[in-house]
């Protein structure tokens, strides 16, 4: 906040209108005794000194930066461009919020339809909304809209391998709606088995918390064939190579856009990313911007729809709890144009091969044993002994292993959740698993 002086004159104005002679009269109900209380703080410092005190604190923190990081579990380490930093904190778009007004938000609102084009192309969704908080409240409210669409139907089937952390805030959700969250285990095709005439989705995670990527051809028409709507959860760096879910028949796309262009800063804020089918527009919450061309022909961009209830009445909203996260997409939106389609296919090939040169190499330490099946950047390693005392004992290395398990399942002791990005090297690679060797006897 920058300091704004006042003059003995502006002082004195503001007085007279509050009707009092003196700053000391303004305060006199306040007992003297508590005006200037003895606050007991040490000595001031410099800035020099405040700043080398800050620096040795912040040098006591495991980062990405300062190791060998390998650990992801809904946040993850890509590399960010430095233009979209630089781009990004640019005095106008710093100070603009929210585009209430067309014809003066017209670079906003440019922004918000890029994004909403180029994130389309990638879920393969006829329209993306701008936005939600993060990715678990984007997927909570994709189950509203499935449930709001369905009169009587009140099931809502989700993997038993969601984020731990998503199934909390699909609980705080829906704790004041008569809807039953079904867990099913196994693949998508499992929960089919379950689906019923009270059944308003399913939910498939794509690729699931553990990493693991499940098939999802044929399940949309299944679904569908129940009457439900069916909803998946994505990566979004994944679907530079792999097919997008609307491709593969999802109606609502859901996932969390922090990969692209974001920051981890310790969990936010993140981007919550939404997709529909052309059925469901009008159903979805957000805003949704379109392109035209004013009286003169100029292209302009126009908000098309808006089912926020500052703009309808409150009891029509679709939604009373959605955002739109103006400089988190901002950011998303110039590191997608930076990279292009061939550049994030090449980053999801980086964490591809990596990722799986780092099985290899763990699957080869005796005593440890990867998780089979397909992954995406991260996978599952049975430790010897108790993972959260590996991780310990790595983490006084500078390397961050990756995720116990334990800390959502008491019964997992001996698994990790390892993860694996463009930004590991060989050499970090190459590190862990000598490290995981010597402390796994």
């Amino acid at each position: 906040m920058p300091f704004i002086a006042n003059t003995d004159a502006d002082r004195q104005k503001m007085l007279d209108t509050v009707g009092v002679k003196s700053v000391e009269e303004l305060f006199s109900d306040i007992p003297a005794a508590h005006r200037f209380p003895q606050l007991g703080l040490d000595r001031a410092l410099s800035e020099m000194e405040v700043m080398r005190e800050l620096e040795s604190m912040a040098a006591k923190n495991a980062s990405a930066s300062n190791s060998a990081w390998f650990l992801g579990a809904g946040a993850y380490n890509h590399f960010i461009p430095a233009a979209v930093g630089m781009l990004a904190t640019r005095g106008e778009f710093l100070s603009a919020y929210t585009p209430y007004q067309p014809e003066v938000s017209q670079g906003t609102l440019q922004a918000i339809f890029e994004y909403q084009s180029m994130a389309g192309q990638l879920l393969g969704m006829d329209a993306v909304n701008a936005s939600h908080y993060d990715g678990s409240t984007a997927l909570a409210e994709a189950i509203l809209m499935a449930y709001n669409q369905s009169a009587s139907r009140h099931r809502i089937l989700i993997p038993a391998a969601l984020h731990p952390e998503y199934k909390d805030v699909l609980r705080t959700y829906f704790e004041a709606f008569e809807v039953e969250l079904v867990e099913y285990q196994g693949l998508p095709q499992d929960g089919l088995k379950m689906l019923d005439d009270q059944t308003a989705c399913l939910v498939a995670s794509y690729p699931d918390f553990e990493g693991r990527i499940q098939q999802l051809a044929g399940v949309a028409d299944a679904v569908h064939a129940a009457g439900a709507l069916f909803i998946v959860h994505a990566d979004p760096v994944m679907l530079g190579l792999f097919k997008s879910p609307g491709e593969l028949g999802a109606d609502i796309v859901t996932a969390e856009g922090q990969s692209l262009g974001n920051a981890m800063n310790y969990g936010g804020p993140f981007l919550g990313m939404m997709g529909v089918t052309q059925k469901l527009v009008r159903k979805m919450p957000g805003r949704l911007v379109g392109q035209t061309v004013d009286g003169k022909g100029r292209r302009g961009f126009v908000l098309t729809l808006s089912a926020r209830e500052q703009h309808i009445r409150r009891e029509k909203a679709v939604s009373n709890i959605c955002s739109n996260q103006g400089l988190v997409m901002l950011m998303t939106t110039i590191h997608l144009e930076l990279l292009g389609k061939h550049g994030l296919k090449k980053v999801a090939e980086l964490c591809w091969n990596k990722s799986h040169y780092a099985a290899e190499q763990i699957n080869k330490v005796g005593g440890y044993k990867v998780a089979e099946g397909q992954f995406f950047k991260e996978f599952v390693v049975k430790t010897p002994r108790p993972a959260a005392e590996i991780a310990e004992k790595l983490e006084r290395r500078g390397i961050v292993p990756g995720l116990p398990l334990s800390r959502y399942y008491k019964d997992r002791t001996h698994e990790l959740l390892v993860c694996v990005t463009e930004m590991n090297t060989k050499a970090q690679i190459d590190l862990l698993a000598q490290a995981l060797a010597e402390v796994g006897v």
